[in-house]
């Protein structure tokens, strides 16, 4: 049952101005027996890291429907569910079955009390930027509507369908950005202090609204100028107390179509939110109707969803557990499968190469398709089959692991599958999403898919026909070994070469910006399948069985630029900590990146050289930014985890004042 799925959503009632008192006051109504949240930051052990449209599709309402639980009255609020649905579980895929929906009760109370004397007019306007920089949850600003009436977005998770992550937008400039500071920030946790610790979401801004995921699958939406909350949405506490049996807990954004937010969360929820409000409108179980897609058998989810032509896209995570990796396909308008059957990456147990394993298990799609919608070809990258690290099990080349497979959108049908690593025995997964660029090679303009992996190995793909433009271009050390009982040191180690963190395209250079990470790994083999077979929990023995890092070297981060026209690297710089967030490009020739440690960086693309840094306070940064205009002026948002999850967003004559640098998280999860 999902019952109790709140929706805290800010909205402003006038009084009378000399009635109200300058420090305000919170007055909660809260469900019975549930006790008051405190602001007190959570206790959370340090985060577990993956190793990790068209914009004018997206109406949004020029001022949000009062329609919720929550009455700001003296700056006080009330928070009580909209609605609670039952859910009527069933297991044989395809099958519909109706969700029971139950009113929910809806009260008002109007809180009036300790008033005396304010000076405001009896306006509830908006706070200004500099008002609204890191507001408590005892002094939240009020959402009156949506700051700004033109609007340059970024529509989705790699800015358009194409992933390419290359905003054309140009007022920040390399002559201007000594200019640009913090327009305004919130501490997530001090918002809501059920926020978990960690942040990898790739915020998605659309009509002047940021739309952005925390790890504990929580959504918040806010006017990208003010930072002014509009709405936030979070599981309830039985579903959230759940999440914690993921091996993994990250979240990586948003999808947005149809008035509509999806997301998924951890537990293999595909849930969509009103856009304008945020209230539930339906939440599904993935195992309705794909069999054995639950928490408890090892699967989970990181990935953002994709929107297209009224469907929502969806990987799944958790091959390294021993479950099949797949991409489905939903309906938008009920959640119902679009596709007679998911795309499975491996085959099950007992057929094919896995005719004689003890394992079913591999390629885990942990981050968004890129979508061609010329040709409706999707392109996503597929993970390492299981055992990660033993393979007598498991003969062959093993297809479609490590791989990038071209699929047909509309109806799930392989059009093409293209191997980086075959056999792995190193879990190096192709783990970050394709590209889609039209791009200069040899002097002629060619449509290309292009994907750097853990393999530490780049390469670029005809995007209609699969057939190989450049091959294995390498951006990282490359020295692998097979792994022994005993151990043996290879490079990369098990984070990469590129993880999840996804590349960027300058049109401008036709280069390529690949995040890279320089670190090597101790990897360890089981000596037989049954030795591998033994697990701590369903899965488990997957690893088959265990890597190390290697003390004696710490590594560092690299960005590579790669000329797309001759296949060979045009530079390469060398960053302190691993690249784990990714990189985003302008049309201005800058590309924006950040590190562990917290700083933020302006890259000249063209030079080669960081010309701008921004130290955040520490704020461990595993996520590429989004950029966006209002009213024509460009802003830079960033999310940032570690034990400090917040957002951040930049643009020129913006707070310049800076923080200490932070001990950079790099985490152990082994894969995307």
């Amino acid at each position: 049952m999902y019952a109790k799925n709140r929706i805290k959503h800010l909205v402003s009632l006038p009084i009378q101005a000399d009635e109200c008192e300058k420090s305000y006051k919170i007055a909660k109504v809260l469900e019975p027996g549930r006790s008051e949240r405190t602001n007190e930051a959570d206790s959370d052990a340090p985060d577990r890291d993956t190793p990790d449209s068209d914009a004018s599709r997206f109406p949004f309402p020029a001022s949000p429907s009062p329609i919720c639980g929550c009455v700001v009255i003296n700056c006080a609020f009330l928070e009580i569910p909209l609605s609670a649905r039952i859910h009527i579980p069933w297991r044989l895929p395809h099958v519909r079955k109706p969700y029971a929906k139950i009113g929910a009760a809806v009260a008002l109370l109007l809180v009036l009390s300790n008033c005396s004397g304010n000076n405001n007019n009896g306006n509830n306007a908006s706070p200004s930027a500099s008002e609204s920089v890191t507001p408590s949850a005892s002094n939240s600003p009020v959402a009156t509507g949506v700051t700004g009436t033109s609007f340059e977005n970024w529509g989705s998770y790699g800015f358009t369908l194409a992933n390419n992550r290359h905003a054309p937008y140009t007022e920040i400039t390399a002559d201007n950005i000594n200019e640009l500071g913090v327009i305004w920030s919130h501490d997530l946790k001090t918002l809501d202090a059920d926020v978990k610790n960690g942040n990898q979401s790739y915020p998605v801004v659309v009509d002047g609204v940021i739309y952005l995921t925390t790890s504990g699958n929580q959504v918040f939406a806010f006017d990208a100028v003010t930072g002014n909350t509009i709405w936030h949405w979070k599981p309830d506490a039985e579903q959230a107390a759940g999440f914690s049996k993921a091996g993994i807990i990250a979240n990586r954004g948003v999808a947005v179509g149809e008035g509509k937010v999806f997301t998924l969360a951890v537990d293999n929820s595909l849930i969509a939110l009103d856009q304008k409000t945020g209230e539930l409108i339906k939440m599904i179980k993935l195992s309705d109707y794909i069999d054995g897609v639950t928490i408890e058998n090892g699967y989970y989810e990181t990935t953002a969803p994709q929107y297209y032509k009224g469907n929502v896209y969806i990987g799944s995570s958790g091959s390294d557990n021993g479950v099949r990796g797949f991409v489905a396909a939903f309906k938008a308008s009920d959640l119902t499968p679009a596709w007679d059957s998911p795309f499975w990456t491996v085959p099950p147990k007992g057929e094919d190469w896995l005719a004689n394993s003890k394992f079913q298990g591999g390629g885990a799609v942990w981050d968004p398709a890129a979508i061609d919608e010329e040709t409706d070809i999707m392109y996503f990258a597929v993970g390492n089959p299981s055992p990660d690290f033993y393979g007598a099990g498991r003969p062959g080349d093993n297809p479609h692991t490590d791989s990038v497979v071209a699929v047909n959108a509309m109806t799930g049908e392989l059009v093409w599958s293209k191997q980086e690593v075959s056999h792995d025995m190193w879990d190096y997964d192709a783990a970050a999403s394709p590209m889609l660029i039209n791009a200069t090679v040899k002097d002629e303009k060619k449509k290309l898919v292009v994907q750097g992996g853990k393999s530490g190995l780049w390469f670029a793909w005809d995007a209609a026909t699969g057939d190989v433009v450049w091959d294995a271009v390498p951006f990282a050390k490359i020295d692998k070994k097979d792994p022994t009982p005993e151990g043996t040191v290879s490079y990369p180690g098990v984070l990469g070469g590129e993880n999840y963190a996804p590349e960027a395209y300058d049109p401008a250079t036709n280069y390529v910006l690949i995040p890279g990470i320089e670190q090597p790994s101790k990897f360890k083999s089981a000596t037989n399948e049954d030795e591998a077979a033994t697990p701590d929990f369903p899965g488990a023995a997957a690893f088959g069985t265990i890597y190390e890092a290697v003390e004696s070297e710490p590594g560092y981060g690299t960005v590579t630029a790669i000329d797309v026209n001759t296949g060979k690297q045009a530079y390469q710089i060398k960053t302190t900590d691993a690249q784990r967030g990714g990189l985003t490009s302008t049309e201005s020739g800058l590309a924006f990146f950040g590190e562990l440690d917290g700083k933020i960086n302006a890259l000249d693309i063209k030079a080669g050289k960081v010309i701008w840094t921004f130290q955040t306070s520490g704020d461990n940064i595993q996520a590429a930014p989004a950029v966006f205009t209002v009213d024509g002026k460009e802003y830079v948002v960033f999310t940032t985890g570690g034990t400090k999850p917040k957002v951040h967003v930049f643009g020129l004559g913006g707070d310049k004042t800076q923080g200490e640098a932070g001990q950079a998280e790099t985490g152990s999860a082994h894969s995307g």
